[in-house]
């Protein structure tokens, strides 16, 4: 379009060029012919009628050589006018030809963008059909290893249950036959025993009994060197930590603070229970305080709950054991230092009886401080604040024993429970020291037991009823009326066939409004088991 554009404008340019020229030769014929008469008219109007004829001849002469002037001038004019359009026309022709080759060109360059246009479209979507069959072949590719992985992982999975199911039966068969091999023996030295309670309070050393410094004390020969065996174990981890300066430095009583405060904010509640389950064992395992010393505290704080009941003790210590359950599943060693603190605590939780002697104490006081009366301000506590945390340990203990939690092994489970209780049958007098204990340990671990013994369970149950609560009542004690009837309807009613209170933990919404007592609360006291 511009190169029309141009040769139209040139060819204008020519057309108007021709005009001029035309216009211009014009004028000039048309000047001299002027110039002519101009001086014909001038010679004819200025000569007299005297020299008319004279004058002629000369006019002729001059218009000749007039004429033949511009003749002559008439042809240069029309050679350069003829000179000047072949130059025209030349540079014309050449700005045509160059506008055509231009108009060429541009359509030549237009065709070739066109061209590489479509060949990028075309090459375009080939690369889109190329990446297109690329991605569905790598998705089919993905979706063919997906299944062979889906295959092989429930494969692995049917394999792995499989197995996980014939160990669980193996197990369960081997549970069942030390189960029952275990319940035997039990029963059977539990029944024996017992039969002997009432008529052999003492028994010799040979009979797994032990006599020292004049203390008569009466403990089975495997409870004696379990006890030992912790005993040691905790004075070893005592004087570790005091060499590692517990006591004195002020970061160690900061992270047992932290502690006794997750200790003492246990409620019966299964998000409670866990939370604080995980922050001890962090604040347990973790590296700011040396675990010797975090274990010691940790059982520091377990048996001072026992030692300082709140009124909170009773709804939360099936949650205290359970949290329990969970720290030493992770540390194996608190475990063995907890034990060995509730048995320096409370001798009951061996189990071991200190038989008072006037040859070995030389003072009633002195037998009671050796079977753990604490003394405040030079005075030995009442008998019934002893009675109170003596059942306040036992019932901690027996909530452990019982404590079944999935996922957690507990160390000092079911089985313990059950020998602990054929251990107080065999040595054990019935008095209400005695009979403390054994309602304590009952109403916390009796349901359990039932659940695993069943009716060797009821045996021993039978055993406590016709020997042991006979024996107290044969006492003649007012102060055990309490303790007897207690026992007894427990038995006679069945009690350890329904859950007890607090054993099954509450859910988040049931506790929302439960808000756990502070450590220093006194204002309510827990329930005591008064037996006078």
């Amino acid at each position: 379009m511009q190169v029309s554009m141009m040769a139209w404008r040139i060819w204008t340019e020519i057309l108007s060029m021709k005009l001029v020229i035309i216009y211009l030769w014009e004028e000039k014929r048309f000047a001299c012919d002027e110039i002519y008469l101009s001086d014909s008219d001038q010679s004819e109007e200025g000569l007299n009628n005297e020299l008319q004829h004279d004058l002629m001849d000369k006019v002729g002469l001059v218009e000749s050589a007039l004429s033949e002037l511009a003749h002559d001038h008439q042809l240069t004019i029309a050679e350069e006018m003829r000179d000047q359009l072949s130059t025209l026309e030349a540079e014309l022709w050449m700005k045509v030809k160059l506008a055509s080759t231009l108009e060429r060109v541009e359509r030549n360059t237009e065709a070739q963008r066109e061209m590489n246009r479509k060949f990028d479209m075309q090459y375009q979507r080939k690369i889109a059909e190329a990446l297109d069959d690329h991605l569905t072949t790598v998705q089919r590719d993905h979706e063919h290893r997906s299944q062979i992985e889906e295959r092989r992982i429930r494969d692995d999975a049917a394999r792995e249950e499989a197995k996980r199911k014939e160990k669980a039966l193996q197990e369960e068969k081997a549970r069942q036959e030390r189960l029952r091999a275990e319940t035997k023996d039990c029963f059977s030295e539990a029944s024996k025993v017992s039969r002997d309670v009432t008529s052999q309070p003492v028994r010799p050393i040979s009979d797994g009994q032990k006599h020292s410094t004049g203390n008569t004390i009466r403990v089975t020969e495997n409870a004696q060197k379990l006890e030992e065996k912790r005993l040691a174990v905790y004075n070893e981890i005592a004087a570790q930590n005091e060499a590692l300066g517990l006591g004195s430095n002020k970061a160690y009583r900061k992270f047992e603070m932290e502690i006794a405060r997750r200790i003492r904010t246990i409620t019966g509640s299964k998000e409670n229970v866990r939370v604080k389950a995980d922050e001890l064992i962090k604040l347990i395992s973790g590296s700011t305080c040396p675990q010797s010393i975090s274990i010691a505290m940790f059982a520091q704080k377990v048996a001072s709950l026992c030692v300082k009941p709140t009124g909170s003790f009773n709804s939360a210590v099936y949650a205290y054991g359970r949290v329990i359950v969970h720290v030493t599943s992770k540390v194996p060693l608190a475990m063995e230092i907890l034990i060995a603190k509730l048995n320096k605590v409370c001798i009951y939780t061996v189990p071991k009886y200190i038989i008072y002697s006037e040859a070995a104490f030389q003072t009633k006081e002195a037998y009671y401080k050796a079977i753990g009366y604490a003394e405040e301000d030079g005075k030995i506590e009442s008998t019934d604040s002893y009675v109170d945390r003596l059942s306040a340990c036992m019932k901690l203990y027996g909530a452990l024993v019982q404590t079944e939690v999935d996922g957690c092994q507990n160390l000092h489970g079911i089985r313990e429970g059950w020998a602990w209780i054929a251990r107080f049958l065999n040595v054990f007098p019935a008095n209400l020291y005695t009979a403390a204990a054994l309602q304590a340990f009952l109403e916390m671990a009796g349901f359990a037991l039932h659940k695993r013994y069943k009716t060797q369970f009821r045996k021993l149950l039978d055993i406590i009823a016709r020997d042991f609560l006979t024996a107290l009542k044969d006492r003649g004690d007012a102060k055990l009326v309490k303790v007897i009837v207690s026992i007894r309807s427990y038995i006679e009613s069945n009690q350890f066939l329904n859950e007890p209170d607090g054993w099954r933990l509450r859910s988040s919404l049931e506790s929302h409004n439960f808000a756990p007592d502070s450590d220093h609360d006194q204002q309510y006291h827990y329930q005591q088991n008064r037996f006078y």
